[in-house]
């Protein structure tokens, strides 16, 4: 394939990827490409034009210091492995566009959502805003894309004492998921920082989630691995170097 390489890594610890349960999908396909609609949402200055100028331009950590606000909403196509095309919208935070998307925009916005990614910023000083509009957010996608998969990034953990980000992570994990629970919605949680390898290892399981035909990709891998004789093979996404999937060797 044109698009992807696969690794293969002897006598080291095996990378996690989590296989979760496919959800039903309101995909769209455009000139034979599957059209996957993405939501990137949070306050303004949470990351969220960093982090995907990282994934998805090859920027450094360090170049994103010079990105400006995004304006509204930025539109941009990411095609992986062939035919699926990520339709990414980044969201402009401020508290204007914030507004906007809940009220004269919400069918616009939040119809036909694969997924939504909701980034805070750990150490942000607004919690209580963030918070709602979150919650706004999710009561949206609950009301016109109901089978989307739900992220939340907090995000900025290095910031965070090392020996304390564990535990302040657990803790928004369980406020995160309290809001969804009444709303019969399900978050997955991750901590990130563009300074480490956990901004890949996110992005990695949230695009896995959006492969069609992961579960044949998966077995083709394992008896790649099997031929071989690997001990582990890990198959990335030639573009963005995103994990796509992995496969381990029997003992």
């Amino acid at each position: 394939d044109d698009t992807t390489t696969a690794v293969a890594a002897a006598n080291n610890t095996p990378l996690q990827i989590n296989h979760a349960p496919r959800p039903r999908r309101h995909s769209e396909m455009v000139g034979g490409s599957l059209l996957q609609k993405v939501l990137l949402m949070g306050k303004s200055g949470a990351g969220k034009t960093s982090m995907r100028s990282i994934i998805f331009a090859n920027y450094l950590a360090r170049d994103t210091m010079r990105l400006g606000a995004t304006i509204d909403v930025e539109h941009s196509h990411v095609r992986f492995l062939g035919n699926l095309v990520l339709n990414l919208w980044d969201c402009g935070g401020q508290e204007a566009f914030m507004e906007n998307y809940f009220e004269s925009q919400r069918d616009h916005i939040f119809r036909n959502v694969q997924v939504l990614i909701y980034v805070f910023d750990i150490e942000s000083r607004e919690l209580s805003k963030d918070i709602e509009y979150y919650a706004s957010c999710l009561q949206a996608i609950r009301q016109n894309s109901k089978s989307a998969q739900i992220f939340c990034l907090v995000h900025k953990m290095d910031l965070i004492p090392e020996e304390q980000r564990e535990q302040v992570f657990l803790q928004r994990e369980r406020e995160l998921q309290a809001i969804a629970k009444p709303l019969d919605l399900q978050v997955t949680c991750f901590k990130t920082s563009i300074w480490d390898e956990t901004l890949y290892r996110a992005w990695s399981q949230m695009v896995y989630s959006l492969i069609p035909n992961r579960d044949s990709l998966q077995s083709q891998l394992d008896r790649l691995c099997a031929v071989c004789h690997a001990d582990e093979e890990v198959l990335f996404e030639r573009a963005t170097f995103l994990v796509i999937s992995n496969a381990v060797r029997a003992a």
